[in-house]
């Protein structure tokens, strides 16, 4: 199955969180902090939200920084996903 995002919304995928420190120390999973950079997997064709229009800036394949809380979480075929609006994407890392 996929997932294809509707008008504005966007699905990434977390990138794993660092399980080291640059200085070599191994961190437990309880003290990682919840990663906020992920990849763009699918994005939705735009449209008209609230009466403006949306013009979509994200490609699939971009790193992106989100919002810390934002999106919602869905696990399909054993893979977790976010689905958000592009508006909740902070910035894209190049």
């Amino acid at each position: 199955m996929t997932i294809k995002p509707l008008i504005d919304r966007v699905v990434i995928k977390m990138v794993e969180a660092e399980e080291t420190t640059k200085s070599g120390i191994i961190l437990a999973a309880a003290a990682q902090e919840k990663p906020q950079i992920a990849e763009v997997i699918a994005v939705g064709p735009g449209g008209i939200v609230d009466g403006k229009e949306v013009k979509m800036y994200l490609n699939v394949g971009d790193k992106v920084i989100m919002s810390k809380y934002s999106g919602t979480e869905v696990k399909l075929d054993g893979v977790d996903y976010t689905i958000l609006r592009q508006s909740d994407i902070l910035a894209v890392v190049e």
